[in-house]
């Protein structure tokens, strides 16, 4: 295999994922303690601390627990080539998530899960308290350029948080897992993704509808998918940039099934958009496309260079 490791550095791996779970847990518990859960009014705070956490693993477990030589290098921080060798995966992270978000909405559309409002966008005026005057229905329209801004411009304010999970999740894990091979490295690194959420998903979060099982086993495919995707954008890059951009574009682009949905109709995140299984769809294509391509899985993904081997500080190889 080419890569620098002939096998996982299970220390690492353990002590990464002990460190990103157990403080990114205890964050929560003032969402238990005071029984309010996700509605506490402190809850958007502890959301974006616990982003950060997987990026504490990281340095963590890269400068204590199995110290590494070229921690920025290993980690995806820096590369060879610099800001040049990744710039078009990057844009790729920037306008891909909005877009194919879209696609999951259409696809919902079409097998008649979403039901949207494409032209006059009455679930948008309806959720912003409009009333149903045509003044004010373009009132609605007018906001659609304002969305833009927000999803293509202020989206970069997510990609702040998006580095504290990138970091650790692409940057650290799926390269260190790289020797159960890149289909091994992308299914584990989505499962432990996925199950990082638990307490916030037994609250409620992101499938209020759905039992705790199901929204156990649907964030952990929803993961696996995406993390596949922006497992590719580190690998093929060799810079763990174009994943931090991606993951802050698919958090900016959440709020588009509310904008395009109908007036009073309800919009689950079980069968819509790209949490929804109907999302899932366009998310396999994606991934399938790659593998049509000879772009996944991606060749040569770390190359060997002096003073990089399994885990641990070693001199270079003779």
């Amino acid at each position: 295999m080419d890569t620098e490791y002939d096998r996982v550095d299970v220390r690492g791996v353990v002590g990464f994922v002990l460190v990103a779970y157990l403080p990114a847990w205890l964050l929560t518990l003032p969402m238990w303690l005071t029984g309010q859960g996700l509605s506490w009014a402190w809850s958007p705070v502890v959301l974006v601390a616990m982003m950060f956490m997987p990026a504490v693993a990281t340095f963590v477990t890269n400068r204590w627990i199995s110290p590494r030589r070229r921690m920025l290098r290993e980690t995806g921080i820096t590369n060879r080539g610099g800001i040049a060798a990744w710039w078009r995966y990057a844009l790729l992270g920037w306008f891909a998530p909005p877009l194919v978000m879209m696609l999951a909405l259409v696809v919902g559309y079409a097998l008649g899960v979403y039901q949207a409002d494409w032209g006059d966008f009455s679930g948008l005026s309806d959720r912003l308290r409009f009333s149903p005057t045509d003044q004010q229905g373009m009132q609605a329209s007018t906001a659609l350029p304002l969305l833009a801004v927000q999803t293509f411009l202020l989206g970069w304010l997510n990609v702040i948080s998006a580095f504290g999970e990138e970091w650790g999740w692409r940057g650290y894990l799926t390269r260190a897992l790289l020797p159960l091979g890149q289909p091994g490295a992308f299914l584990v690194t989505g499962v432990l993704w996925g199950l990082w959420h638990a307490p916030l998903l037994v609250l409620g979060y992101n499938y209020p509808t759905a039992p705790v099982v199901v929204a156990f086993i649907m964030m952990i495919c929803f993961c696996t998918l995406t993390g596949t995707l922006l497992g590719w954008l580190r690998l093929a890059s060799r810079s763990v940039w174009p994943a931090v951009i991606g993951h802050g574009f698919l958090n900016a682009s959440a709020t588009l099934p509310m904008v395009f949905s109908a007036a009073d109709q309800p919009v689950p995140n079980v069968s819509v958009g790209l949490l929804g299984w109907s999302g899932w769809i366009v998310l396999v294509l994606l991934i399938l496309v790659l593998i049509a391509l000879h772009k996944l899985p991606v060749p040569n993904p770390v190359p060997r260079e002096p003073g990089l081997t399994k885990g641990r500080l070693s001199r270079p190889r003779t």
